[in-house]
């Protein structure tokens, strides 16, 4: 799943007529560089949820079949319903075996290769060095094992992997991922990786011209 339903309001006025997934970096949409790297890690079925401006990412991307994918969309009303409250709504799309979740306003060389997730984890998380925006990250990370608190902090790289069942019992409507990920880290039922290849979050013009700098030169 490729959460794209953001409003993008930090990179106004570009988000005023383009939504965030479709501006381009280096010539190409970012949305395009996932779909490229999902294509060749062997994903075959791809949903996506749409909120502003949604209609210009259906009709770029169409169903899909030119990236060799098939493409569904999930779509949100016109204030987008956050991350949970994105992923619930989608479910009936996402099937009953874990899925990989990642935001469509990061760009990233992550092989999106990944372990079986155990039967006893709800959830597996990407985590990356802290960027200047983000300098006291979001997770602890200790020998290979995530916490809420410790020393060693990371960021969380907008990267998952979720079973359905971390999802039981919620309702549909706006809804944050990171206090459910927080219960379920301290219930010790979410694992963690250190990825530490390149990473951008494209989160404002000054990130977008560091991503395309960077992305013009390899």
């Amino acid at each position: 799943m490729l959460l794209a339903a953001g409003l993008g309001e930090r990179l106004r006025p570009i988000t005023d007529t383009i939504p965030k997934p479709l501006v381009e970096i280096a010539g190409k949409p970012l949305i395009e560089y996932h779909l490229e790297n999902l294509a060749n890690a062997g994903y075959k079925e791809i949903v996506i949820n749409l909120s502003h401006l949604g209609q210009l990412i259906e009709q770029h991307l169409g169903n899909g079949s030119r990236f060799g994918l098939s493409i569904e969309y999930s779509w949100e009303r016109e204030k987008p319903l956050e991350t949970a409250g994105g992923i619930i709504q989608a479910l009936p799309l996402l099937g009953e075996k874990p899925f990989l979740v990642m935001n469509a306003d990061i760009w990233c060389n992550h092989s999106l290769s990944f372990a079986k997730l155990s039967n006893e984890k709800l959830a597996h998380l990407v985590l990356v060095n802290n960027p200047e925006h983000n300098p006291k990250g979001d997770f602890a990370y200790e020998f290979g094992k995530i916490y809420n608190s410790g020393e060693n902090y990371l960021t969380f790289s907008g990267i998952g992997i979720y079973r359905p069942e971390l999802f039981n019992n919620l309702s549909t409507g706006k809804l944050a991922l990171a206090p459910i990920l927080r219960k379920k880290i301290d219930q010790q039922h979410v694992t963690a990786e250190y990825f530490t290849g390149d990473w951008f979050d494209i989160g404002t013009k000054e990130r977008l011209l560091q991503a395309a700098n960077f992305i013009a030169k390899t």
